[in-house]
């Protein structure tokens, strides 16, 4: 019987490359998407969007979901401090669902399918880590040596 295949070296290795793979392709969403927010829209631009769909404190929500994403997208393809990072964005897709999306039934563009899968994404980095291909994986090791 082989061991299963996340305790063999080849299997640890094979996790971390499609752990990575996921991180880099949901951090480059969720930055391009704060990058448009800051970029293109602007913070009162934001705002104003977010206080049209209903978000609370839209004002402060609006540039601070903004940050989030740009940076934490970042932080994502980089795998750096990964987990609280997916925690936050996770966080914000919850909310997009529950304040804006959810009215408008599950398929895209406007009903909760997008945000519930990259909710589902950023909660398994959470859960996960940001496996071998990270940065958090070199300053681990910095850390023990």
């Amino acid at each position: 019987m082989t061991a299963p295949l996340a305790t063999t070296d080849t299997g640890v290795t094979r996790v971390s490359a499609g752990l990575a793979l996921l991180r880099i392709i949901v951090g480059v969403i969720f930055a391009a998407h704060g990058a448009q927010k800051i970029f293109v829209y602007g913070f009162d631009g934001v705002a104003g969007s977010f206080g049209q769909m209903g978000v609370p404190m839209a004002g402060i929500v609006g540039p601070a979901v903004a940050l989030l994403e740009f940076f934490g997208g970042i932080a994502l393809v980089l795998g750096l401090l990964t987990r609280f990072t997916a925690l936050g964005l996770a966080a914000t897709m919850a909310g997009a669902m529950t304040l804006v999306h959810l009215p408008n039934g599950f398929f895209a563009p406007n009903g909760i399918e997008f945000p519930l899968a990259l909710f589902g994404a950023a909660t398994a980095i959470a859960i996960i880590g940001a496996g071998r291909f990270s940065v958090d994986q070199i300053l681990s090791q910095r850390r023990a040596s």
